[in-house]
């Protein structure tokens, strides 16, 4: 009998890594997910909460798995909590900790807009985690995503938070793009760069098969309700962004949709040999309400 996978996923009780352990544990894989936060484990699972994560006490835990997925992310800074110290130092530290674990793959989820050209301190640290995951020689696979669709992602928890509230925020005009992508996929392409070879070495635009403008994307969110869209000039939102930190929108939240980024599907499309799922008629369908 063949021995199942063992796969180490960080950022456990995130929302891209529960479906992610739900879908694997379904498939008979064994599980080593870790988080700060404590977490209910699926079947095939070993739990592991770790404020720091720890090298000496992880690796002995971790040592030899077939993969290490890497979700630990951080899209707005703090004072408490910050690029450099998330998205650069910590996935740093993974790195080495998979290399020193002797782990034959490494995922890691990046952001749409990643380039050696930008200006925007969110993509900046995902620019340099990616480099030192490169920079290692270890097997890799990074995925650049856009909008990940889900019943329980955070945009979606937002709108249904603002339908509450009858008014929904656009910063401007709404008519920049998305190019959203279901989680159900994102799993499967997941779980498929971890054991096929197509996938070693790539970096790829995890981008669904249509692009949208943020604002038509709300209003099939929204379907018949007549929840009021309330635009902000996008001067007053930056102005809200800079100095109110209850804002619905960071400022790199507004440099992202401004930014207009879409990628590759068709790369995606045809290294996955994947039938993708339409957001659009997956908003119709009034399923993420």
């Amino acid at each position: 009998m063949e021995k199942p996978l063992q796969i180490v996923i960080t950022g456990a009780s995130g929302f891209v890594a529960k479906n992610l352990r739900k879908y694997l544990s379904e498939t008979n894989v064994h599980l080593i997910s870790i988080s700060r936060k404590n977490f209910k484990s699926f079947k095939n699972e070993t739990k592991i909460i770790s404020n720091n994560y720890d090298e000496k006490s992880l690796l002995p835990k971790i040592k030899n798995s077939d993969a290490l997925v890497h979700l630990i992310g951080i899209g707005k800074q703090s004072t408490k909590t910050d690029y450099e110290s998330i998205n650069i130092q910590l996935t740093q530290k993974i790195v080495n900790l998979a290399k020193k674990g002797k782990i034959k793959k490494f995922v890691y989820t990046s952001g749409l807009g990643v380039s050696t050209n930008t200006s925007i301190g969110y993509f900046i640290s995902k620019f340099k985690a990616e480099k030192s995951i490169i920079d290692s020689k270890i097997n890799y696979t990074i995925f650049r995503p856009s909008y990940i669709v889900g019943k329980d992602d955070l945009f979606t928890k937002y709108l249904k938070k603002a339908i509450k509230k009858n008014k929904i925020i656009i910063p401007g005009s709404g008519k920049y793009s998305i190019q959203p992508i279901s989680i159900d996929d994102v799993t499967k392409l997941i779980s498929q760069s971890i054991a096929d070879e197509k996938f070693k070495n790539e970096t790829l635009d995890l981008v669904g098969p249509e692009i949208i403008s943020f604002k038509k994307y709300i209003q099939l969110f929204l379907q018949k309700k007549k929840t009021k869209l309330y635009h902000v000039d996008i001067e007053d939102a930056y102005h809200l962004a800079i100095t109110n930190s209850k804002f619905d929108y960071g400022v790199d939240d507004l440099n992202i949709l401004v930014g207009n980024f879409v990628g590759d599907h068709k790369k995606l499309r045809n290294l996955s040999k994947m039938n993708f799922q339409s957001v659009k008629e997956l908003l119709k369908t009034g399923t993420l309400l």
